[in-house]
């Protein structure tokens, strides 16, 4: 459909036109623009695609109990510090 749309001959009469629009002082701000916009694109769509891995490693530290210090400065078990049955 477009096989030959950007060829060299029509970059060079794209950048022309721009050079007559824009003139000289204003294209290298324009390109810094269209840079800082092209990179900020890309970071927001980095961030919408991964958003699970951020989340998942907020989580994973999150779920991350700190360990409760009982009574000598022994860590907390799931029986609240006392010590399980002896078997026997």
């Amino acid at each position: 459909m477009f096989g030959g749309a950007l060829q060299p001959m029509h970059l060079i009469l794209i950048l022309v036109i721009a050079l007559v629009i824009f003139g000289p002082g204003k294209l290298p701000e324009l390109g810094s623009s269209i840079g800082k916009t092209i990179k900020e694109f890309r970071q927001s769509m980095t961030e919408i695609s991964a958003p699970s891995d951020a989340s998942e490693s907020t989580a994973k530290s999150e779920a991350k109990p700190a360990e409760a210090k009982v009574g000598g400065g022994e860590p907390a078990t799931k029986t609240g510090g006392a010590e399980p049955p002896a078997k026997g």
